[in-house]
């Protein structure tokens, strides 16, 4: 058995500081023993790694055996900016330009290398994940979008490999719309899964609970790891 096999029979749980161009993102990484992969979460608009929707979502992803990552897409300084204007959380170019910097981290760590690689994305988040994993390509196995904005994502969209579900509450109209337009456009293997009575924030009981199944489920089937590593 390989260094890196044994290496991922042991469970993982740090904090983490994220290069990202002049930038350091905050995160906390949580894998458990023997993870096919791992999910990095991108939070939406004016929320941060601390956000308890997606850290609900990432316990149940982790009961599946799934790691998580769960990190600031700005920094101290850039989130006082963003609380007073709102601009950079629609900034999908530069959230996703972090959320590659992140792959890229981990990608180097030698822990977390062999792992299979799914995004998670929220609102703004869920544009994020898809142009960057555009960008990656086949590198990036999953991506589960809860309440997202995947029409941000413009022509990104097209050119998305990754096996993509789309989650919307059935009461989020205005969304659920733009999630139908963004589907069609999407070429991988992909899915739609509507929440009954549920609206953008998912608060109504149970509701968050289904997403965080449909969640792990989707990245259960999808993240099968463990990657080969070249010598």
């Amino acid at each position: 058995m390989s260094i890196l096999k044994e290496k991922r029979m042991v469970a993982l749980a740090r904090g983490v500081r994220i290069p990202a161009g002049s930038a350091h993102l905050e995160g906390e990484l949580n894998i458990p023993p023997g993870a096919p992969g791992m999910v990095l979460f991108v939070h939406g608009s004016g929320s941060s790694r601390h956000s308890p929707r997606n850290q609900f979502v990432a316990r149940i992803i982790r009961d599946a055996g799934i790691g998580t990552l769960l990190f600031d897409l700005l920094t101290s300084v850039e989130e006082i900016e963003d609380n007073a204007t709102a601009a950079l959380r629609f900034d999908i170019g530069l959230l996703a330009d972090r959320l590659v910097a992140a792959t890229c981290w981990a990608r180097s760590q030698p822990d977390l290398r062999p792992l299979e690689i799914g995004y998670f994305g929220s609102s703004t988040g869920g544009a994020a994940a898809l142009v960057a994993a555009a960008q990656l390509g086949k590198d990036i196995n999953a991506i589960v979008s809860r309440g997202g904005r995947p029409d941000l994502a413009g022509a990104a969209l097209s050119r998305v490999q990754s096996s993509t579900l789309l989650i919307v509450g059935q009461y989020d109209e205005v969304v659920l719309g733009l999630n139908e337009k963004a589907f069609a456009r999407l070429e991988c293997e992909k899915a739609l899964k509507i929440v009954p009575r549920a609206t953008h924030l998912f608060e109504e009981q149970g509701a968050l609970e289904q997403v965080a199944q449909l969640a792990a489920d989707w990245f259960r089937h999808h993240l099968n790891g463990p990657r080969s590593i070249p010598e």
